[in-house]
């Protein structure tokens, strides 16, 4: 009998830590998830909308689809691409993926 009781541990010994340790695992998982995975995505997303502010007439670009050409007009939601000598197509401006260089279409 004495063993027994000799082998239980005090039902009123609290945790020195408070509970924190417990809680720890979890946090540091949520902030590895945010440098690696979400802050990454976010300046991507940043970057893109300030490339897609920025686009005027006579920037050359390459579209989502593949699409390369000169922008001809500016809307608010669309642009005119020129894809090919007198052949112009309407996108929409979050479509467009790169801005290229100045003179990138004469040596495609």
């Amino acid at each position: 009998m004495i063993s027994l009781a000799h082998a239980q541990t005090a039902a009123g010994a609290a945790d020195p830590t408070g509970g924190f340790m417990s809680l720890l695992p979890m946090v540091a998982m949520f902030a590895i998830l945010w440098f690696l995975l979400i802050r990454p995505q976010m300046r991507k997303a940043k970057d893109h909308k300030a490339l897609i502010e920025a686009l005027q007439k006579g920037d050359e670009v390459v579209t989502g689809g593949g699409l390369v050409g000169r922008i001809t007009k500016v809307g608010e939601a669309y642009v005119t691409l020129e894809i090919a000598e007198g052949t112009e197509v309407v996108v929409q401006r979050p479509a467009i993926g790169i801005v290229l260089p100045k003179g990138s279409l004469k040596s495609l």
